[in-house]
């Protein structure tokens, strides 16, 4: 199990089955606010379907493909990072993130980023690392923002959300910039 220490209040460590209640529990505190923007918590309907999303991250964790891990802050689950789509000949991945409403406003995924993107840098020795995210989520566009992120474009109906076909934002940082 991979563990990323952020500060002296959090921690990131890659997540596994027996974290699945807890997990759960967590996403379902705050499922209205994530609903928005994220249509999969919809289909996280209970604590089995916890633990598939985190044994199907193991299984991706082994063939290099993804990782997960779980934001511990104050020793509490409150969120999830994962590194995902992975491709190892243009070495670059894609950064995700969501955090519990409590949780919120305080700097954990603008740390946590940094983090995991040293990482992903200097460990899996990517070349770029992007974060996408819906036009309208004015709240996850702050942080590669604040992250000193490239904005590359607009992918027109990329996504679906809810029924409806949704832009996406990428944005970019390459290793060369990388500054923390």
């Amino acid at each position: 199990m991979l563990e990323l220490a952020v500060d002296d209040h959090i921690i990131l460590r890659q997540l596994q089955p027996e974290n699945a209640p807890v997990l759960y529990r967590t996403l379902d505190t705050s499922r209205k606010a994530l609903r928005r923007f994220l249509p999969w918590v919809d289909y996280n309907t209970n604590e089995d379907h916890s633990l598939r999303f985190i044994e199907m991250m193991l299984r991706k964790a082994e063939d290099q493909e993804a990782i997960a891990f779980g934001i511990w802050y104050n020793g509490q689950l409150c969120g999830v990072l994962d590194l995902h789509c992975w491709d190892h000949l243009l070495q670059k991945a894609e950064i995700g993130y969501w955090l519990a409403e409590h949780c919120r406003g305080k700097g954990i995924a603008v740390a946590c980023c940094k983090v995991l993107i040293s990482f992903a840098f200097e460990n899996l020795k990517l070349n770029k690392v992007e974060i996408r995210f819906a036009l309208e989520n004015d709240r996850s566009a702050r942080i590669p923002i604040k992250l000193g992120f490239t904005k590359e474009g607009i992918l027109r109906h990329n996504a679906r959300l809810h029924g409806q076909f949704v832009d996406m934002v990428v944005m970019g940082m390459l290793r060369s910039d990388w500054k923390y």
